[in-house]
């Protein structure tokens, strides 16, 4: 599905990127992770189209990226940004529309027909919940519920691929757990293929698939979360000290961490 190729990027003097070589198979899960300015999200914006690499390729089923259209592009690639959506006063209806752009003519008419776009609205709306929302401008939005608006937005966007930046930094437990159920369970269903950002190591293991290591942008590891999430992996990349366990229902590792002073 994804194809990175000797890839480098840098802003000016600053290297974020350095002979990144990376393969995401159609229908895979991957969790991003890295400390803070390790290329994680600067990667993410390659993949998207956002920016171009300056060394080396990106190709996206088996074509360059640089083939697409930016419509064409759009078809495939959705993006969800950590902030999910500004808040503006478009009811909560009219933003998950604008995620048909993609699939609309010049004239703003669906290619499949109006019903079938209205149907597919409503059933987006009644799965995550926004139906008794549909009217509500953005604005007046709690932050979890934004962010479920941004999802439905992608969802309606019906990508092959989904490309989230750190989506539930700002959610609660409750909705950062609805979020990933949401993200996991649609991917299942329709096949996708996803690629997250992610900052919770403990997260990323119980919904991700593989995972992919980043420190001062170079890939520092990669697998399924069971055999590279480790403790030494965790002080070597974080420089922070922690115990591993086993999840009783997934069966994957989660790390607690340890106290420098007790």
């Amino acid at each position: 599905m994804i194809e990175v190729s000797g890839v480098a990027k840098a802003f000016g003097r600053l290297e974020v990127l350095k002979d990144v070589d990376w393969q995401v198979g159609r229908g895979e899960f991957w969790g991003l992770i890295g400390p803070n300015g390790s290329g994680k999200t600067t990667l993410l914006n390659l993949i998207s189209g956002v920016e171009q690499p300056d060394v080396g390729s990106i190709a996206l089923g088996g074509h360059s990226l640089a083939a697409y259209s930016r419509k064409e592009l759009s078809r495939k690639v959705a993006v969800l940004q950590q902030d999910g959506l500004p808040s503006v006063a478009f009811t909560v209806r009219e933003v998950v529309e604008m995620g048909r752009f993609a699939h609309q003519d010049w004239r703003g008419k669906e290619s499949g027909g109006a019903e079938a776009g209205r149907r597919l609205i409503d059933g987006i709306m009644d799965r995550l919940d926004l139906k008794e929302l549909e009217h509500r401008p953005l604005h007046v939005l709690s932050g979890g519920q934004r962010q479920r608006v941004a999802l439905g937005k992608v969802m309606a966007q019906q990508p092959e691929l989904v490309l989230l930046d750190e989506p539930t930094t700002y959610l609660d437990l409750r909705y950062q757990m609805q979020f990933m159920e949401l993200v996991a369970e649609w991917r299942r269903e329709a096949g996708l293929t996803v690629v997250s950002v992610m900052h919770d190591l403990n997260l990323a293991a119980l919904f991700c698939s593989h995972l992919l290591v980043m420190s001062g942008g170079r890939i520092v590891d990669q697998g399924e979360p069971e055999d590279i999430l480790s403790p030494e992996l965790v002080a070597a990349v974080f420089g922070v000290q922690a115990h591993q366990v086993i999840h009783p229902d997934a069966d994957v590792p989660q790390l607690l961490l340890r106290r420098e002073r007790l």
